[in-house]
């Protein structure tokens, strides 16, 4: 069987996955943030907090809620990695380092799990465990709290209110995020990912050296961080080392459990608006673009020309062999086109035009299906855009699931999708102009440009993997990736926020002939067509300086 058949089969099989899971997952979840219910350990926690989950909030409320939620989570996991030294646990490391430890904390927080550090040779097992294990669900859940009140803001009419955020985070944590974990924890130990808490042990001699490796707690924290888009891996490695992610089947699980929630959530937005045809058309834009930037970057990586890749059958450069091109380029879009950032192999090896994909993956916003919570609510975003677009081609007043858009919504829809490049474009000019940071480049000319600009879209768009060509430990980039990752998260979710409040306040407008059928395919093709021009307009002269200069090269 050729790799490209093998590519096409793997494929196939995670499509059919992915469909039989959206239907049941999709309706739980709805059931879940619909439910006046609450379990036993719910309560406790209400109570531990302080927190009544029947009370509505409106959107200042539900920010205010999020906002200082998050504050609290960077200042307890800083804290704990400036104390880790007197930590149980610690296998002997240090504390870290104030500038590494407030972008690790800003990092976990804001779903976006970048590391500028060596895991295995920094983290002990309780900052492992305690810490980032604990953020990995609970900024999942964050996103799709964020989400449902959107999602709310659509559904609900004559009100100003978008549900409880307590309870939405406690909810997404414990009723979804947690059993789906224990279940995947479990598969992937089958498939030989360890799980223990054991120390540094020699395990032989290593080219004249002794070579240390040390266990930990990794495939409950593997899970969680395909499942909730994080990306922060146990190892330096990520999902190439064999700990994390041991075969081929093990790969491709990690994938279905990265792209699980983010697909599953459009059928639960269609069952929460009561329209199921609606969450197909955003599945519909959504699975485009992911299927087309995975035939893209298959084809990129088998077909680059050389004798080194004829005879290895393609790109093989900073692959695994025991995932092959398929794989890893499967993994690779999976991983950019949502905000969770795990690699499986090293993007910078990739061709020009391999890590332009990547790049570009992230740069449209992570939302085809884009991470938990996020991809829906930003897919949303450019829906009301679309909405917008078409209602001006017909000089017709835009409307979208029974409500106006109006110039307060279109404002809040624009600076939503202005708020990332602009962070993204800006730290790359000031980082390419000023002389100290060019220095961690390992590359000059458009692979180096390409190193800096994959960096911050990566921090601002919260997605965290890297180029892997980049020394991102230092005090320049420590605290301004940190700042991207903090605004790029937090600052699109008050205009999302806003955005719902003002759309629960409207009364519902009624469908006429001139109404534009939202849950038809032309539709959805006008939604994949705004996001690339969108995008393509924004980003495009940056691409140029970079991979795109760099594939045209080679």
């Amino acid at each position: 069987m050729s790799p490209q058949v093998a590519g096409v089969l793997q494929l196939t099989a995670l499509i059919a996955a992915l469909a039989l899971a959206y239907r049941p997952l999709g309706d739980y979840m709805a059931r879940v943030y619909s439910s006046e219910k609450n379990y036993r350990p719910e309560k406790w926690i209400y109570k531990a907090i302080g927190a009544n989950p029947a009370a509505d909030m409106r959107w200042p409320a539900y920010l205010r809620g999020v906002l200082a939620f998050s504050a609290v989570s960077v200042v307890f996991l800083y804290l704990m990695q400036r104390v880790q030294g007197s930590l149980p646990g610690s296998l002997g490391f240090s504390s870290i380092d104030p500038d590494q430890a407030f972008n690790t904390a800003a990092s976990f927080v804001a779903n976006t799990n970048w590391q500028s550090y060596y895991g295995e040779q920094a983290m002990g097992h309780v900052v492992q465990t305690g810490g980032l294990a604990v953020q990995n669900f609970l900024s999942a859940a964050v996103g799709m709290a964020v989400a449902v009140a959107l999602v709310r803001g659509f559904a609900r009419s004559r009100t100003g209110e978008l549900g409880n955020f307590w309870a939405d985070l406690v909810r997404g944590t414990v009723r979804i995020l947690i059993p789906i974990s224990v279940i995947g924890a479990i598969v992937l130990v089958a498939c030989g990912a360890i799980q223990n808490f054991s120390g540094i042990h020699q395990v032989g001699q290593f080219m004249g050296g002794t070579q240390e490796w040390n266990g930990g707690a990794v495939a409950s924290q593997e899970v969680i961080k395909e499942l909730g888009t994080n990306g922060g891996g146990y190892f330096n490695a990520n999902s190439s080392h064999p700990f994390e992610n041991p075969n081929p089947l093990s790969n491709l699980f990690e994938i279905f459990l990265i792209l699980l929630i983010p697909f599953a959530l459009t059928r639960t937005f269609g069952r929460m608006v009561g329209s199921l045809k609606q969450g197909y058309a955003i599945l519909g834009a959504m699975a485009v673009i992911w299927i087309g930037f995975t035939a893209l970057m298959m084809w990129t990586e088998f077909a680059h020309r050389g004798p080194a890749f004829e005879i290895a059958g393609g790109a093989m450069e900073g692959k695994e062999t025991r995932f092959g091109i398929a794989g890893s380029s499967i993994f690779a879009v999976a991983t950019t086109l949502t905000s969770t950032g795990a690699v499986n192999s090293f993007h910078s090896s990739y061709t020009g035009f391999g890590g332009g994909i990547t790049m570009l993956g992230m740069q449209l916003g992570e939302i085809a299906p884009g991470g938990v919570g996020s991809g829906l609510y930003g897919m949303l975003i450019m829906a009301i855009i679309a909405v917008f677009i078409a209602g001006l081609m017909v000089g017709r007043t835009p409307e979208y699931l029974g409500k106006k858009i109006g110039t307060r919504q279109i404002k809040l829809a624009a600076c939503y999708i202005l708020v990332t490049p602009a962070l993204v474009l800006g730290f790359t000019a000031v980082a390419m102009a000023l002389p100290t940071p060019a220095d961690s480049m390992t590359n000059s000319g458009a692979h180096g440009f390409s190193e800096i600009l994959y960096a911050y879209t990566s921090g601002a768009n919260n997605n965290g993997s890297a180029f892997a060509g980049l020394n991102a430990d230092t005090q320049w980039f420590n605290t301004t990736i940190g700042i991207a990752m903090l605004l790029g998260r937090f600052l699109p979710m008050v205009f999302v926020l806003a955005l719902a409040g003002s759309l629960a306040e409207q009364k519902p407008v009624p469908e006429t002939a001139g109404t534009l059928r939202t849950d038809k395919p032309l539709y959805a093709g006008l939604l994949v067509g705004t996001i690339l021009i969108i995008t393509g307009l924004t980003y495009f002269p940056a691409l140029a300086l970079g991979p795109l200069a760099e594939g045209l090269a080679s």
